[in-house]
């Protein structure tokens, strides 16, 4: 009796490897010609009893089914998703022994990532933004390592107002420690004079010795880490969470007390609270950390000019100029904060009856208005030659030379404006 239970518990193990033998030959075939719903079906009837096979089977079952999960490419995320599963249990079957499957998963994991990175970059060429943050978030699944799929994630999410998905990926690189800088390669462009980005030091040096270009230089961009707790602030604050974007703020300088960037960011979030008063303070304590920081005082300026503080917005501008004569952008906004106080005159004028007292009071608001106007054209000029190619500059030079009657400039102006928009 013995032997014959012994027999039959034979058979029956000989006919479970035969049927799982025969499904996994079916599922590959199914694979081969394109026929992924067989596939499928067959994996799923080879599964119940894939507890009970050899490594050498399991690896094989694991790799199958991924494949047949993934379908080329053609899969949808959820699939995918348990693809990436399936062969991730190929590496723990075969462990570091390098087994038959092992190097073939390696292969179809890069097509996998480069799939969704291919992805999420079309979805952000045609600004579907959710979309985009999805790809780039598997891509970092896919590749950990590779922190800046998680912040193209994070940034994609904002931008789409998916600002849930957007604060669990920010709080995901705040934990990180992600910081997110990278090296830039420039030189300027001989025809332009404009200091142009490449995308590579290759690119860049081929340039310089073709002599398109001269005065190559590269340069670290600043951490994203004061711009990530900035978001992670916003986002609070939008939600209403004051506390909590307060408490992000404070968290974040507690760890990087000389962080720069955080400081401003915490004025910042202060400032969208109404809190003017702690936003000035931080403003002094960021010009007393680094005076000389152009481009500091440029962003204070910035900061300064939205919260409506015009002569500090134009006392940092002017402190910008001072340090580094050539930044362009604080010619340009010192010009755009004279030509907004126009509008104040304006409303005067609008307000004046026709009595011989506002006929006067008339006449002297147009004096003001042409010096306004006489003040802003040495930093559009500057601006412009700093820039030739700003349209918007050349604009308002063209409309203020028409408003103050110098026809020879006007016509100048107006010349370059056409010949930038036909550049355009």
């Amino acid at each position: 009796m013995k032997k014959q239970i012994v027999v039959a518990l034979a058979l029956l193990v000989s006919t479970m490897s035969f049927s799982q033998k025969s499904e996994l030959k079916a599922a590959e075939k199914a694979i081969k010609t394109g026929n992924f719903a067989d596939a499928k079906s067959a994996i799923q009837s080879a599964e119940s009893l894939i507890g009970g096979a050899d490594d050498k089977l399991k690896a094989k079952f694991y790799f199958l089914k991924g494949q047949a999960l993934y379908a080329n490419g053609t899969a949808s995320n959820s699939d995918i998703d348990a693809a990436i599963e399936s062969f991730n249990k190929v590496s723990d079957v075969e462990g570091s022994s390098k087994g038959k499957y092992t190097a073939q998963v390696s292969t179809l994991k890069t097509e996998i990532l480069n799939n969704f990175l291919t992805k999420a970059n079309s979805a952000l060429q045609s600004k579907d933004y959710v979309k985009s943050s999805i790809g780039f978030e598997k891509a970092y699944r896919m590749s950990p390592q590779d922190t800046l799929y998680l912040y193209y994630a994070a940034s994609t999410a904002v931008t789409g107002q998916d600002y849930e998905t957007s604060l669990k990926y920010y709080e995901e690189l705040r934990d990180l420690g992600y910081q997110g800088v990278e090296t830039q390669y420039l030189a300027v462009n001989k025809e332009s004079g404009e200091e142009e980005l490449f995308d590579n030091q290759l690119m860049r040096d081929a340039s310089v010795r073709a002599g398109s270009h001269i005065a190559p230089k590269q340069k670290n961009t600043e951490s994203k880490s004061a711009e990530i707790v900035k978001n992670i602030a916003l986002i609070h604050l939008s939600n209403g969470d004051n506390e909590k974007a307060i408490s992000a703020m404070k968290d974040a300088r507690e760890q990087n007390p000389d962080d720069l960037g955080l400081l401003i960011s915490e004025a910042n979030v202060h400032l969208k609270m109404g809190n003017k008063d702690r936003f000035k303070e931080l403003m002094q304590e960021a010009t007393t950390k680094d005076p000389d920081n152009a481009e500091l005082q440029y962003n204070l300026g910035v900061i300064a000019g939205e919260a409506g503080e015009v002569d500090a917005a134009k006392s940092y501008y002017e402190k910008a100029i001072a340090l580094d004569p050539s930044y362009a952008d604080a010619y340009n906004n010192m010009a755009v904060l004279i030509l907004g106080q126009e509008k104040e005159i304006f409303d005067q004028m609008n307000a004046l009856g026709t009595s011989a007292a506002d006929d006067r009071k008339y006449e002297e608001l147009q004096g003001q208005k042409q010096k306004l106007y006489e003040s802003a054209i040495p930093f559009l000029e500057t601006t412009l030659k700093l820039k030739p190619k700003s349209i918007q500059a050349a604009k308002t030079l063209m409309n203020i030379y028409s408003a103050l009657s110098m026809t020879d400039k006007f016509q100048d102006m107006k010349a370059k404006v056409a010949e930038l928009e036909a550049g355009n």
